[in-house]
Parts: structure tokens; sequence; C-alpha cells
């Protein structure tokens, strides 16, 4: 990577170097077992002048969401989370709401619910398609400037666009955001949640760093990136999703709020307006590794049986990053049955489904899902019942 992908400046500062990888999502068969995996280089790098982070693309989208092995409605909190925020919504009589990177449903199927029209955008075929058989309105498509002209010519613009959990995965920031621009009604609303790079940073949470995500935002960047499109950001909200994220509310035109000036002031002062708030991350990044091996390492001589719970695309960055291989982690588990009889990437960990956890018994819990943790917590609290113990990597060690 030799220039930033949002303004084009050449100075771009190492954040951290994970080593090289394969990406996250290519869950493996039993039959690929024995064939070659390639593996990209993961290197986190800023921009001094826009202070973008971002990964080179070294994968296509098209490559990573075209079969995906993620579907939103497993996770019981993020359904909820979509709820709770379309409740939340002034949708007037006759509004129209699409959603951009609209996954299985799992939001929209909450606007179908209270009769106002709507209209996902999913790449992926597979989970369009469990959508669409939830009764949610859903194009096969990647959102491009072009992809946002077809839609509005057919059902007009939208009073409010969605676009979570996906502003992060789309190397064309610039064009994307012009898509969304076309999406959007003149007197509409934008409405994006992306990982917050504030809490990454301060919280180690560097696993959540992998090809299919280019870049990570601040709330300064995203302004930016925003603006880039001929969009305003006026308003954010701080979230507790995902560790920690913000919600973007932009629309074509207006004045940025108390609350983005005050988040803009907050990442000031944690030095992510310039190279200060990067400094030392490498290192902490390289302790959460050696305490994590030194613990399965432990577990495994003292004759420990670990395993572990999910397989999100996080926990692969983190068991590839730390060498950990089915000798540590014998295999993990997934609500997934997509992931069921399959391993993991690079590390080859088996996948089962979550009733195995309760038939072997094992001592430790290895939770990779992190971010879900007060969900999780209560899930899996049978494991305590022959006094198994779960662990959480992530910010740091922590056996429960």
């Amino acid at each position: 990577m030799t220039t930033c992908r949002l303004c084009g400046a050449g100075d771009l500062a190492s954040v951290v170097d994970l080593g090289a990888t394969p990406p996250c999502e290519r869950i493996l068969t039993a039959a690929q077992l024995d064939e070659p995996e390639v593996t990209y280089p993961l290197h986190l790098r800023v921009c001094t002048a826009c202070w973008l982070a971002q990964l080179p693309p070294l994968i296509t989208p098209e490559e990573t969401f075209t079969d995906y092995a993620y579907f939103s409605s497993y996770s019981t909190s993020w359904v909820e989370h979509a709820r709770a925020f379309v409740a939340g919504l002034p949708l007037r009589p006759g509004a129209f709401v699409v959603e951009v990177a609209s996954n299985d449903g799992y939001l929209l199927r909450h606007v179908v619910e209270r009769g106002v029209r709507c209209l996902g955008i999913e790449p992926s075929v597979n989970v369009g398609e469990a959508a669409r058989r939830a009764g949610v309105p859903t194009v096969t498509a990647f959102l491009t400037p072009e992809t946002a002209r077809a839609v509005v010519r057919e059902h007009g613009r939208a009073d409010h666009v969605v676009a979570n959990n996906v502003y992060a995965h789309i190397p064309d920031v610039v064009g994307f955001t012009e898509g969304l621009r076309t999406l959007v009604a003149d007197d509409g609303w934008v409405s994006i949640e992306v990982q917050h790079l504030l809490t990454l940073i301060e919280r180690n949470q560097y696993d959540t760093i992998y090809h299919e995500h280019f870049q990570y935002y601040t709330v300064a960047s995203a302004q930016r990136a925003l603006a880039s499109g001929g969009l305003t950001l006026v308003d954010v909200e701080l979230l507790p999703t995902h560790g920690g994220s913000i919600r973007l509310w932009a629309r074509p035109e207006g004045t940025p709020g108390q609350r983005v000036r005050d988040a803009l002031a907050l990442e000031k002062a944690a030095g992510l307006h310039d190279l200060s708030g990067y400094l030392g991350f490498a290192a902490r990044v390289a302790k959460v590794r050696r305490d994590l091996l030194g613990f399965l390492v432990g577990a495994a001589e003292a004759g420990r049986t670990v395993v572990g719970y999910g397989a999100p695309g996080k926990g692969n960055t983190l068991l590839n990053h730390c060498g950990v291989r089915p000798d540590l982690l014998a295999y993990t588990v997934d609500r997934n049955p997509y992931k069921h009889g399959k391993f993991t990437p690079g590390a080859r960990i088996p996948v089962f489904e979550p009733g195995r956890i309760a038939a072997d018994r094992p001592d430790y819990v290895l939770v990779l899902p992190w971010n879900l943790r007060d969900e999780l917590v209560g899930q899996l609290s049978y494991v305590h019942d022959w006094g198994g113990r779960l662990v959480f990597p992530i910010p740091e060690l922590e056996v429960v």
C-alpha cells in the first residue's frame, strides 16, 4: 500500500503488523485440508493526512461476500439491537427504508412487521435468499453508484438508509458513499454503524482486524469519508456493540451537532488525530498473544482440556496470530449450522454444534466472540455445572 484510499496521501504509518493469514471467512471443508491455503499480509496502517486506518485491498469483496458464512440472526443480542433501533425510528406513513448489506433480514423484518415499505441490498446469494424466505424484499447486489441509481429508478429514494457493519467492508469508500447519497432523499437520513477505532485501540481489540475489514474509523475519519460522497455528519452515538461502535447520522445537508464535537474531542484527547495514540498498540497486542499462548500451553501440560465457543472472523485472526492449533484448542463450536463439520482457516480447528461442549465437559471454554460476552455468559452458564470455566482473551486474559 503506497497511498491512502480516501485522500490519496502517501504517508501511511504502521499501527500493527499481524503477519500473514488466510482470509478469516474462508472456512474449510474436510476435502480442503490437504490443499494449500493462500495467506495475505495483515498490516494495519494509518494515513497521517486524514487519519483513516486501513489495510491494503488484497482481497475483493466479491471473494468474501458472494457466498457468506455469517448470518446475523444467529446472534440473539444483535437481533434485539436491531429491533430496538427500528422501534425508535420515526417512520411516517408511506415511508421507505433501504438497508445496505442487509444480511438475512435480521433488521428489516422488524420494518416489515411495522407495515413499512422496505428493501434490502445484500451481495451474498445465500444469506439474501434466507431474507427473502423470511418475507424481506431483497436484491442481490453490491452497492455502487450504478446500483443505487437502478434502485431509485424502480423504487424511488429512501427516507432512511441503514448501513450497519458494512462501512469497513468496502475498499471503494468514495463510490460506496456516493451510492448511499444516491439512495437517500434530500430530506432523508443515512445511519451507519461501524466499530470505533478508539475502543479498538484502547481495549486491545486487534482480533477485529482482518482482511474483509478494509478500514477502521474514528469519528473524524468517518466525517471525511461521508463528505467525500456528499453527506454531512450531523450526529453520532457511542454504542457498546462489537466492543465499542459508533452510530453515524448523516444527511445531504446539515450541521454537526454537539455529540459530534464531543466525540471528536474525545478522540483528540486519546491522541488519535495524531500519531501519539497509536504508539504502544503493537506492544499491547504482543502481550495478548503471549498471555493466551502461556495459558493454553500451561493447560495442555497440566492435562486440562480447552475447547472454543464460536467461530467468528475475529477468532480466526486471534488463533492465527497466536499460532494456536488443535493440540492447544481441541475444537470450537458455533450456532451456525453452515460451519458444522468444517475447519477454521489457517488454524484448522474443527467446528461442531454447541451441544458438543455439554457432552465432553471440558475444563475450559475459550470464548472467541468476546463482544457478545453478556449474552454468552448466560448461554454458557451450564459449563460451571462440572467445574468448567470460561476464558476471555480480550482485552486481556481473564478466566471466569
